[in-house]
């Protein structure tokens, strides 16, 4: 089951609860190219990305920033952006006027010269409560985005580049809010190594869960690569965190065009069954059992059923991986003999021995459309 968590509010589109796990992306332009700004986050939104997130370097371009949400706006597009900082609370404080979320890593958030233990708590209350309180004031959401890659010489020193030093400077942060009564946060755990990132995120849930916050969890691979790596390294990662159902939102990190991204975050949503956009199909890889081209059968079965989201429909190349196999499917195409097709609703056989030219045709009859 899903990990049940707040719902936090960012702008029109809410994350958390019962909602949807949400797919976000991010620009690659400059911030001033407000125009290319706009046509890529049009593009992603066409892709169907629901955040967008956007790099806020310099205090020059919280008016970018402004500039590029205000365009979207009059252009009849409510889509939430977010605010990613480093460094740099006054560039926090300043862009959380216009973002519906800022992302802040609490690793290089504060100055990173080594603070006293008892000192640090102290400094990053100072750093943040400016932060918390224009969040609060413009209903602005937070995530605490912590990455491997850049956390804090503190954090260095004692726990070394670990997943639990992730984990404590990401609930050092957390606690921080709290002492602020502010809760609109969500928290993420990033790195390049897949199996840090799960390890983190799994042993930031069991501290969250010791101490009752239920806040929202956002997933992602950071700097996946491109191609089939990057995309592999996504899956393996984001996917083994919603199966194990945990993660609100989530971001695969391709080095490609960030539209590219989009439909690599649903099929791992749909692959995970985290969310549901599209039919599911179940098929066998064939053997020598097999007497249809199986194959071509599943592309021919894929081209007629595509539109019926939401149904698990298995393509099966003979009975004895047929039945059996395919138990979770709504209907079934199995192979029975030379050009003859069995269907099934269910683990139900409906039809015996049809024509295999008719079968998808009988098949969507059966399905009742």
């Amino acid at each position: 089951m899903r990990r049940n968590t707040k719902i936090v509010n960012i702008g029109n589109t809410p994350l958390g609860g019962a909602h949807p796990v949400r797919v976000q992306s991010m620009t690659n332009l400059p911030t001033s190219d407000i125009e290319g700004q706009i046509k890529q986050i049009i593009e992603c939104l066409e892709a169907g990305a629901e955040y967008m997130r956007i790099t806020v370097p310099t205090l020059k371009d919280v008016e970018h920033f402004r500039k590029i949400k205000q365009g979207l706006r009059d252009s009849g597009l409510g889509t939430p952006l977010i605010a990613d900082v480093h460094f740099s609370p006054k560039i926090a404080i300043a862009v959380a006027e216009f973002a519906d979320k800022v992302r802040i890593n609490p690793g290089n958030f504060i100055e990173r010269r080594k603070t006293k233990n008892e000192n640090y708590i102290e400094a990053l209350h100072s750093a943040l409560k400016p932060l918390l309180s224009a969040c609060k004031t413009h209903n602005t959401a937070l995530r605490i985005g912590t990455n491997h890659g850049s956390l804090s010489e503190r954090i260095m020193e004692r726990y070394g580049d670990t997943p639990e030093g992730m984990v404590v400077a990401t609930m050092e942060a957390v606690e921080v809010c709290l002492m602020e009564d502010f809760h609109n946060i969500v928290l993420s755990l990033k790195s390049s190594n897949v199996r840090v990132m799960v390890e983190a995120t799994r042993l930031l849930i069991k501290r969250l869960d010791e101490k009752g916050w239920n806040y929202p969890v956002h997933l992602g691979v950071t700097e996946a690569g491109n191609d089939e790596e990057g995309r592999i390294k996504s899956a393996v990662g984001i996917g083994s965190l919603l199966v194990d159902g945990i993660g609100d939102t989530i971001r695969v990190s391709l080095t490609e065009d960030p539209q590219q991204e989009i439909p690599v975050a649903y099929n791992i949503l749909q692959a995970s069954r985290a969310r549901i956009t599209k039919t599911d199909y179940i098929a066998c890889p064939g053997c020598g059992r097999t007497l249809f081209n199986l194959q071509e059968t599943l592309h021919r079965v894929k081209a007629a059923t595509a539109h019926l989201t939401g149904l698990k429909i298995a393509v099966m190349g003979c009975i004895v991986n047929g039945p059996g196999e395919m138990a979770d499917a709504d209907y079934g195409y199995v192979g029975a003999g030379n050009g003859k097709v069995h269907l099934y609703k269910g683990k139900e056989q409906i039809l015996k021995n049809i024509p295999e030219e008719k079968a998808i045709e009988e098949m969507l009859k059966l399905i009742g459309k």
